[in-house]
C-alpha cells in the first residue's frame, strides 16, 4: 500500500467510522415508515434543538482546539530541552575531555528513548520524574569542571521537562469535556431518534435530511471525542491525526549519533 493511500485512508477513516451508523439509522428509518409508525412532525422547536446542539459541538470544538494547538508544540519543545542539555554536556566534554560528561550524554539518550516509550504508555511518569531527578548527580560533578552559568541552563532545561512531562500527562489523562460532551450525546441521540419517527414529505427527501444532519452530528461527536486527546497513540479506536513525535524521535537520532561518537574517542584514547 502507497503512502498516498494510507494518508487517504488515515483522512477519511472518522468518516468510514460514521457511515455504517447512518447506514443503520437509514434502513430503520425504512422500516418505520413502511410500517407507518412516522407519528412526529417537524416543527420549530426540533430545529432550533439541532441548532442548539450544533453551537454546543461547536463550542467543544472551539475548546478542545485550543488544547490540541498546545499540544502540538510539547514534542518540539521536549526535544529542545533534550538537545540543549546534550550540546552543555558535549561542550563540557570537548574542554575537560571529562568522562562524566560522556555519561551524561549517554544518559540523556536514555532519557530521550524512555519518552518516547512514555508516549506510548509503556513507561510511567513516576520513572521519567526519577530519571530526571538523577541528573542532579551529574550536576553536582560538574561543578568542579565548568562555569556555574553551564549548570544554570542545564538545571532550566531540567526543569522545563520536568513542566513538560506534567503538562502532557494532565492533558492525556484528564477529559475536560466529560459533562459537556455527555450532554451533546444525549441530545445527538434524541435527535437521531426523532429523525427516525418524524413524517417529512416527500420520503426520499427525508432520508437525505435524515442522513445528512445525522452525519454530521455523529461525525462530530467522534472528533470531538479523539481530539480531547492528542496523545493517544496506544488508543486503536483513535481516528484523529495525534500530534507528531517526530521531533524528539529525531532529536534521539542525534543524541543517539553524539554519544556513539564520544564512545569511539574513548576506545581510541584507551588505546
Amino acid at each position: 500500500m502507497s503512502i498516498n493511500t494510507l494518508n487517504i485512508h488515515a483522512r477519511w477513516r472518522l468518516a468510514f467510522k460514521t457511515i455504517p451508523l447512518i447506514v443503520g439509522i437509514i434502513l430503520i428509518k425504512f422500516v418505520v415508515h413502511y410500517l407507518g409508525y412516522e407519528f412526529l412532525t417537524l416543527s420549530s422547536l426540533f430545529t432550533a434543538v439541532i441548532s442548539a446542539n450544533i453551537f454546543l459541538i461547536g463550542f467543544l470544538i472551539s475548546g478542545t482546539l485550543v488544547d490540541h494547538k498546545e499540544s502540538e508544540k510539547l514534542p518540539g519543545d521536549l526535544a529542545s530541552s533534550l538537545e540543549t542539555m546534550a550540546d552543555e554536556g558535549l561542550i563540557i566534554y570537548k574542554n575537560k575531555k571529562s568522562p562524566e560528561a560522556k555519561q551524561y550524554v549517554c544518559k540523556l539518550l536514555q532519557l530521550n528513548e524512555t519518552l518516547v516509550q512514555w508516549f506510548y504508555k509503556k513507561e510511567s511518569t513516576a520513572n521519567i520524574m526519577d530519571q530526571l531527578h538523577s541528573f542532579n548527580d551529574d550536576f553536582l560533578v560538574f561543578e568542579s569542571q565548568t562555569q556555574a552559568n553551564f549548570i544554570v541552563r542545564m538545571k532550566q532545561e531540567q526543569n522545563a521537562i520536568r513542566k513538560m512531562v506534567h503538562r502532557i500527562a494532565t492533558i492525556r489523562d484528564t477529559s475536560f469535556l466529560g459533562t459537556g460532551y455527555a450532554i451533546a450525546e444525549i441530545i445527538t441521540t434524541v435527535l437521531i431518534i426523532g429523525f427516525v419517527f418524524i413524517k417529512i414529505d416527500p420520503f426520499y427527501e427525508s432520508i437525505f435530511f435524515v442522513s445528512f444532519v445525522s452525519f454530521i452530528l455523529i461525525y462530530m461527536i467522534y472528533f470531538i471525542k479523539d481530539l480531547d486527546n492528542p496523545f493517544g497513540y496506544n488508543e486503536k479506536d483513535n481516528l484523529v491525526e495525534e500530534v507528531s513525535l517526530k521531533p524528539i524521535k529525531d532529536t534521539q537520532k542525534r543524541i543517539e549519533s553524539y554519544c556513539q561518537l564520544l564512545q569511539k574517542e574513548s576506545v581510541k584514547k584507551s588505546r
